[in-house]
């Protein structure tokens, strides 16, 4: 499974406030622009999105719906390659036995290369299906995670929350991270769809 960056940033900047005086009475040209620079602290925090991944009940449950999915797939596929190749197998050994006419062997080759074209098809179209089930639980996941930190930071008041996936960021500095808060209250707020999990169970080749 591909992973996305999903966290919101916010940018922070500084303000400057100029001043020019002038004294009119002594006929003095004016002063260069004072320039006062009063920068705002940032508060920054970061999350570990392979925890996420590893602990969000969300994504434990889903990442079963993908596994069943995807098995039930090969499966179809496996079955239906095996069939094919052992009716291909089956012609060539009748064809050196002489056991059809010309017209019988070509009608049957065609069926088979019919067969062939109708599994490669199938192939196609459930990995385009088990491609957007993968899109589907991504941005339902990034929707999940936003809407959680938008009503955490309500309180909290970060300026930056980061993403950490593997190296992405150099450094960072544990004091910062709000990973297991984050992950709780994912957790706390997660309620499990009833009918979560029946579309993988349903045969794919009944599709």
């Amino acid at each position: 499974m591909n992973k996305k960056t999903f966290l919101s940033a916010f940018a922070a900047a500084a303000f400057a406030l100029a001043m020019t005086s002038c004294d009119n009475s002594a006929k003095k040209e004016a002063e260069p622009a004072a320039v006062q620079t009063n920068p705002i602290e940032l508060k920054i925090a970061y999350v570990e999105v392979d925890s996420i991944m590893t602990q969000y009940q969300f994504c434990k449950d889903y990442s079963l719906v993908l596994q069943k999915k995807s098995q039930n797939i090969q499966n179809t596929l496996q079955q239906k390659a095996a069939a094919l190749q052992n009716a291909a197998a089956n012609f060539q050994q009748k064809l050196q036995q002489n056991a059809y006419t010309e017209q019988q062997a070509r009608s049957i080759q065609a069926g088979l290369q019919k067969q062939q074209a109708d599994l490669e098809a199938l192939q196609q179209r459930l990995g385009n299906e088990l491609q957007a089930e993968n899109e589907k639980f991504n941005t339902a996941l990034h929707d999940s995670i936003q809407h959680f930190l938008a009503a955490y930071n309500k309180d909290k008041k970060y300026t930056l929350i980061l993403s950490k996936a593997g190296d992405n960021i150099l450094y960072a500095d544990k004091a910062h991270d709000i990973t297991r808060q984050v992950i709780a209250g994912l957790n706390k707020s997660y309620k499990k769809p009833a009918d979560l999990g029946k579309a993988a169970a349903k045969k794919e080749d009944k599709k």
